[in-house]
């Protein structure tokens, strides 16, 4: 038996099971990355049920829309249309993720610079000639967040995003 308990009518036709969980489900369609990471943080041995994943999937839908809703509204009030990298920092600070913040901050870094070095590369490929290609880039001056070209902040540590962090269990033998 349906649980839909409205009358059939010829002119409003029922929607199927699957158009319903499609509706439903719409967010949290597809939570492999969430699991594949959730059974990372687990022991070998560890069984994951389907439900706590769909439940991981639905708190992390519900905190990206958190996050990214903080960061929406920041750039209204800046008369800007598009949400950047900095915004969603300055939203995760602003509601208390700033030690999440600072980790991230070191990644947005490392990664612009990643993409900056590879468009360098892809057009240094395409418009030097041969003999250049051999030439090593000049090291990078400071960054946009005040870093050396190796992402790290001035005076930071270079293992900062790597060292362990309080109150993270990342690690196997910790809180298992």
């Amino acid at each position: 038996m349906s649980c839909d308990s409205s009358p059939k009518s010829p002119k409003a036709p029922r929607a199927s099971k699957a158009d319903r969980a499609d509706e439903l489900d719409a967010n949290i369609r597809n939570f492999a990355p969430v699991a594949r990471i959730m059974k990372n943080a687990l022991p070998e041995n560890a069984k994951i049920a389907k439900e706590a994943k769909e439940c991981m999937q639905e708190c992390v839908s519900e905190f990206i829309s958190f996050i990214t809703s903080e960061a929406s509204e920041k750039c209204q009030q800046e008369k800007r249309k598009t949400v950047n990298g900095e915004d969603i920092l300055f939203a995760m600070t602003s509601l208390g993720f700033e030690n999440y913040a600072e980790a991230l901050k070191v990644y947005l870094s490392k990664y612009r610079e990643q993409q900056n070095q590879s468009n360098r590369d892809r057009v240094g490929m395409d418009s030097n000639p041969q003999w250049l290609n051999d030439a090593k880039p000049e090291p990078s001056a400071v960054g946009e967040f005040g870093q050396d070209g190796n992402g790290v902040e001035a005076g930071g540590d270079p293992n900062y995003i790597y060292a362990s962090q309080p109150g993270h269990n990342g690690n196997a033998a910790e809180g298992y």
